[in-house]
């Protein structure tokens, strides 16, 4: 499986800056099905309702992931990598 590699810029509720990468299968099309991931993810550390479009999340690159990657990404569909402003 090679991954689809997301770069996300998305605005935190006290005006910080949040960085991470979404990974998906290179299979995923919908790039909706890509946000709405990262609307999970934001969800999970406080951030539901931040906005997550285009303007903030956007495709990278391809990429051969970890087995670590690839069973979670399985399991639920996607894989973050967070780069800064996540905790």
């Amino acid at each position: 499986m090679e991954v689809a590699v997301y770069d996300t810029y998305v605005p935190k509720k006290d005006g910080s800056l949040m960085h991470f990468d979404i990974l998906v299968s290179d299979e995923v099309a919908s790039k909706e099905q890509v946000y709405q991931f990262g609307r999970q993810y934001l969800a999970t550390k406080g951030q539901q309702g931040q906005p997550l479009t285009a303007k903030e999340c956007r495709f990278c690159h391809i990429a051969e992931p970890a087995q670590e990657v690839v069973d979670v990404i399985s399991a639920q569909g996607y894989y973050i990598i967070e780069m800064q402003g996540c905790q």
